[in-house]
């Protein structure tokens, strides 16, 4: 793929963009990005990452992958807009949350169309991505997207009405994670600590976590019995969770997420 045109300029894209510059998937110059309006945000995009910008006609018709990358509500008329600018031979992908590959081609006609949920960890290369494909998509094209994906993290295949979970699960996932930081900032910092000192215990903390979970045969319970002896602090930690209700909680967000995945799937 020589040209690549991002349709949207958010926080995913921008994640997508220097994820795939910092990993020499692609050059800048080989990146172009537009959106509705919001030229200072180009602007940005282009001073920070040296991307193209100023998208005129022929870069429409010549780009051999199209991202979607607008706001979820302004998709319908951003792609009614962009089906007469594009040609049969571009490709898309999506990483709109919850809009249907079926709405896609309804609106962009029928081509080849990946539909991914990563997540803004792929700025460092450590995303986790869900991707799904029409049936359109070639076994050379599954095996393009596939490998755009690993470079900017992990990614596992799932049936597309299954992008609806993930999406819950790791698409919003670093949002809840930065949640519990900032919990554990401010209750660190009232028990005496800095929050530099909090800060750099937590983030190693989860570091090393998830690594033992990549590395240890043992299930999470395991893990956790482990670490809990009886009468100790952790189990004293432990019983506050479940006094709080702390997986409750955990099952309504993921839940609420999911739901709302499935709305936007639903509204047009």
């Amino acid at each position: 793929m020589k040209k690549i045109l991002f349709i949207g300029a958010g926080s995913m894209a921008e994640a997508l963009i220097q994820g795939w510059i910092n990993q020499k998937v692609f050059t800048a110059q080989e990146i172009y990005v537009t959106n509705r309006s919001d030229k200072e945000r180009l602007q940005f995009l282009h001073e920070t990452y040296g991307v193209n910008c100023l998208v005129d006609a022929e870069i429409f018709k010549q780009a051999d992958l199209i991202i979607l990358a607008m706001k979820p509500k302004d998709a319908i008329a951003a792609m009614d807009e962009l089906k007469a600018k594009i040609t049969e031979h571009s490709a898309i992908l999506s990483i709109l949350a919850g809009i249907a590959i079926q709405t896609i081609t309804e609106h962009l006609g029928i081509r080849p169309v990946a539909r991914v949920m990563p997540n803004t960890s792929a700025t460092i290369g450590m995303s986790a991505s869900g991707i799904a494909f029409s049936n359109e998509v070639t076994t050379e094209q599954r095996t393009t997207f596939l490998q755009l994906l690993e470079a900017v993290g992990s990614v596992i295949e799932v049936d597309e009405d299954q992008l609806h979970a993930v999406t819950a699960l790791s698409g919003s996932g670093p949002a809840y994670i930065y949640y519990l930081m900032e919990a554990f900032e401010k209750v660190g910092t009232k028990v005496g600590l800095s929050k530099d000192i909090v800060r750099l215990l937590m983030t190693q903390t989860l570091a090393g976590t998830a690594e033992m979970l990549k590395q240890s045969v043992d299930e999470p319970d395991v893990l956790r019995r482990k670490v809990t002896s009886p009468g100790g602090t952790t189990e004293a930690g432990i019983k506050a969770l479940e006094k709080y209700q702390f997986n409750e909680a955990i099952e309504a967000c993921i839940k609420e997420a999911e739901a709302r995945s499935r709305s936007l799937a639903n509204s047009k």
